[in-house]
Protein backbone atom coordinates (compact mmCIF):
# COMPACT_ATOMS: atom_id res chain seq x y z
CA UNK A 1 0.00 0.00 0.00
CA UNK A 2 1.60 3.25 -1.13
CA UNK A 3 2.04 6.02 1.39
CA UNK A 4 4.13 9.15 1.92
CA UNK A 5 5.69 7.43 4.94
CA UNK A 6 7.52 5.09 2.58
CA UNK A 7 10.64 6.85 1.25
CA UNK A 8 10.40 5.21 -2.17
CA UNK A 9 6.77 6.26 -2.58
CA UNK A 10 7.45 9.81 -1.38
CA UNK A 11 10.42 10.20 -3.75
CA UNK A 12 8.28 8.93 -6.64
CA UNK A 13 5.65 11.59 -5.84
CA UNK A 14 8.35 14.28 -5.66
CA UNK A 15 9.74 13.12 -9.03
CA UNK A 16 6.27 13.24 -10.57
CA UNK A 17 5.73 16.74 -9.17
CA UNK A 18 8.86 17.76 -11.07
CA UNK A 19 7.26 16.48 -14.29
CA UNK A 20 4.17 18.69 -13.96
CA UNK A 21 4.16 21.48 -16.54
CA UNK A 22 1.59 24.26 -16.93
CA UNK A 23 0.75 23.15 -20.49
CA UNK A 24 -0.19 19.55 -19.63
CA UNK A 25 -3.62 18.54 -20.90
CA UNK A 26 -6.06 17.12 -18.38
CA UNK A 27 -7.55 13.69 -18.90
CA UNK A 28 -10.69 14.54 -16.90
CA UNK A 29 -12.11 17.38 -14.86
CA UNK A 30 -11.99 21.12 -15.42
CA UNK A 31 -8.86 22.47 -13.74
CA UNK A 32 -5.59 23.22 -15.47
CA UNK A 33 -2.30 21.69 -14.36
CA UNK A 34 -1.39 24.98 -12.68
CA UNK A 35 -4.74 25.07 -10.85
CA UNK A 36 -4.13 21.45 -9.78
CA UNK A 37 -0.82 22.44 -8.18
CA UNK A 38 -2.60 25.20 -6.24
CA UNK A 39 -5.44 22.81 -5.33
CA UNK A 40 -2.98 20.33 -3.83
CA UNK A 41 -1.21 23.14 -1.97
CA UNK A 42 -4.52 24.40 -0.56
CA UNK A 43 -5.45 20.85 0.49
CA UNK A 44 -2.22 20.42 2.44
CA UNK A 45 -2.60 23.89 3.98
CA UNK A 46 -6.13 23.03 5.07
CA UNK A 47 -5.23 19.87 6.97
CA UNK A 48 -2.15 21.56 8.43
CA UNK A 49 -4.29 24.40 9.82
CA UNK A 50 -3.05 27.15 7.49
CA UNK A 51 -6.25 27.49 5.45
CA UNK A 52 -9.84 27.40 6.67
CA UNK A 53 -11.71 24.24 5.73
CA UNK A 54 -15.42 23.66 6.26
CA UNK A 55 -16.27 20.24 7.69
CA UNK A 56 -19.17 18.66 5.81
CA UNK A 57 -22.24 18.17 8.03
CA UNK A 58 -23.52 14.73 8.95
CA UNK A 59 -21.71 11.67 10.23
CA UNK A 60 -23.51 8.71 8.68
CA UNK A 61 -21.16 6.38 6.83
CA UNK A 62 -17.98 8.44 7.29
CA UNK A 63 -15.98 5.52 8.71
CA UNK A 64 -16.85 3.24 5.82
CA UNK A 65 -16.25 6.02 3.29
CA UNK A 66 -12.85 6.77 4.85
CA UNK A 67 -11.86 3.10 4.74
CA UNK A 68 -13.04 2.79 1.12
CA UNK A 69 -11.18 5.94 0.05
CA UNK A 70 -7.93 5.21 1.88
CA UNK A 71 -7.56 1.45 2.17
CA UNK A 72 -9.62 -0.33 -0.47
CA UNK A 73 -8.26 -0.75 -3.95
CA UNK A 74 -11.16 1.22 -5.44
CA UNK A 75 -9.75 4.37 -7.07
CA UNK A 76 -11.25 7.76 -6.29
CA UNK A 77 -13.84 8.42 -9.00
CA UNK A 78 -13.29 11.13 -11.60
CA UNK A 79 -15.46 14.22 -11.51
CA UNK A 80 -16.16 14.36 -7.77
CA UNK A 81 -16.80 18.02 -6.95
CA UNK A 82 -14.16 19.56 -4.73
CA UNK A 83 -14.90 21.80 -1.78
CA UNK A 84 -15.30 25.51 -2.66
CA UNK A 85 -12.31 26.55 -0.54
CA UNK A 86 -10.12 24.14 -2.54
CA UNK A 87 -11.56 25.07 -5.95
CA UNK A 88 -9.32 27.60 -7.68
CA UNK A 89 -12.31 29.08 -9.53
CA UNK A 90 -14.30 29.72 -6.33
CA UNK A 91 -12.42 30.08 -3.03
CA UNK A 92 -9.08 28.41 -3.65
CA UNK A 93 -5.75 30.14 -4.05
CA UNK A 94 -5.50 31.46 -7.63
CA UNK A 95 -2.46 30.39 -9.66
CA UNK A 96 0.22 33.05 -9.95
CA UNK A 97 3.66 32.00 -11.21
CA UNK A 98 3.94 28.30 -12.02
CA UNK A 99 7.47 27.58 -10.75
CA UNK A 100 6.83 29.45 -7.49
CA UNK A 101 3.51 27.67 -6.98
CA UNK A 102 5.07 24.26 -7.68
CA UNK A 103 7.92 25.03 -5.27
CA UNK A 104 5.39 26.03 -2.58
CA UNK A 105 3.75 22.61 -3.02
CA UNK A 106 7.12 20.85 -2.81
CA UNK A 107 7.94 22.69 0.44
CA UNK A 108 4.52 21.84 1.94
CA UNK A 109 4.93 18.19 0.96
CA UNK A 110 8.26 18.13 2.79
CA UNK A 111 6.67 19.71 5.89
CA UNK A 112 3.65 17.41 5.71
CA UNK A 113 5.89 14.33 5.84
CA UNK A 114 8.56 15.62 8.27
CA UNK A 115 8.73 14.29 11.80
CA UNK A 116 8.38 15.65 14.35
CA UNK A 117 5.47 17.70 13.00
CA UNK A 118 5.50 21.47 13.47
CA UNK A 119 1.71 21.60 13.15
CA UNK A 120 -1.37 19.81 14.49
CA UNK A 121 -3.60 17.85 12.13
CA UNK A 122 -6.98 19.46 11.53
CA UNK A 123 -10.09 17.44 10.81
CA UNK A 124 -10.53 16.18 7.28
CA UNK A 125 -13.68 17.81 5.86
CA UNK A 126 -15.27 14.42 5.14
CA UNK A 127 -13.34 11.78 7.13
CA UNK A 128 -12.94 13.94 10.27
CA UNK A 129 -10.23 12.74 12.68
CA UNK A 130 -7.35 10.86 11.05
CA UNK A 131 -4.07 9.54 12.44
CA UNK A 132 -0.59 9.86 10.90
CA UNK A 133 -1.01 6.62 8.93
CA UNK A 134 -4.30 7.86 7.47
CA UNK A 135 -2.84 11.27 6.57
CA UNK A 136 0.22 9.83 4.84
CA UNK A 137 -2.00 7.48 2.82
CA UNK A 138 -4.40 10.36 1.99
CA UNK A 139 -1.52 12.61 0.90
CA UNK A 140 -0.14 9.95 -1.42
CA UNK A 141 -3.54 9.09 -2.91
CA UNK A 142 -4.60 12.71 -3.40
CA UNK A 143 -1.40 13.64 -5.22
CA UNK A 144 -1.40 10.42 -7.24
CA UNK A 145 -5.02 11.00 -8.31
CA UNK A 146 -4.26 14.47 -9.64
CA UNK A 147 -0.95 13.50 -11.20
CA UNK A 148 -2.77 10.74 -13.11
CA UNK A 149 -5.32 13.39 -14.13
CA UNK A 150 -2.48 15.08 -16.03
CA UNK A 151 -0.61 11.97 -17.14
CA UNK A 152 2.39 12.23 -14.81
Amino acid sequence: MKTLTNTTDRLAIERRLGLVRPDLARRWGKMSAHQMVCHLTDSFRGVMGEKAVVVKPGTFGRGLLKWMALYSRVPWPHGVKTMPEMDQLIGGTPPLEFEEDREALRVLLERFTREPRDFVWRKHPIFLVMNDVDWMRWGYLHMDHHFRQFGV
